[in-house]
C-alpha cells in the first residue's frame, strides 16, 4: 500500500485523485507507511485539514515508479510517484491525518 496527503475538501470519493503536482511534475506524490511524515512536516506544518489516502498500488491503471523524492530528500529516502490520475478503486481507505504536538506521525490505525 503507498499513501497520498490531501485535505478533507480535497478529497472526493467518486473522483479520480489528481493532485496539482500531476499538472505541474507529471505526477502525483506519494509515500510509504515509513516515509510519509516527511512530506507532511516539511509541507504541512499546522494544519489539522489533512486526510490519509491509502491506495492499493494493484488497483492502478496509471505507471508507478519509486523515485527520489522531488525535492530529494536529505537522507535519500524514494517516494513512490503516480503518473496519472489515481481511480476511485484504489484508493481502499482514508484515515483523518491530524498532527500531534511534535508533529505527524503514521496513524496508529495504519501502524500495525
Amino acid at each position: 500500500m503507498i499513501l497520498h496527503i490531501t485535505t478533507r475538501a480535497d478529497h472526493r470519493p467518486d473522483e479520480p485523485v489528481r493532485a496539482p503536482s500531476l499538472d505541474t511534475e507529471g505526477f502525483v506524490h506519494c509515500s510509504d507507511f515509513g516515509t510519509v511524515h516527511l512530506p507532511a512536516n516539511r509541507l504541512y506544518v499546522g494544519r489539522t485539514d489533512l486526510v490519509l489516502l491509502v491506495i492499493d498500488p494493484a488497483k492502478l491503471d496509471v505507471p508507478l515508479r519509486w523515485e527520489p523524492g522531488a525535492p530529494p530528500d536529505p537522507n535519500g529516502a524514494w517516494f513512490p510517484h503516480v503518473y496519472g490520475p489515481i481511480p476511485p478503486s484504489a484508493v481502499v481507505a482514508v484515515h483523518d491525518f491530524p498532527p500531534s504536538a511534535d508533529g505527524f506521525h503514521l496513524p496508529a490505525a495504519l501502524a500495525g
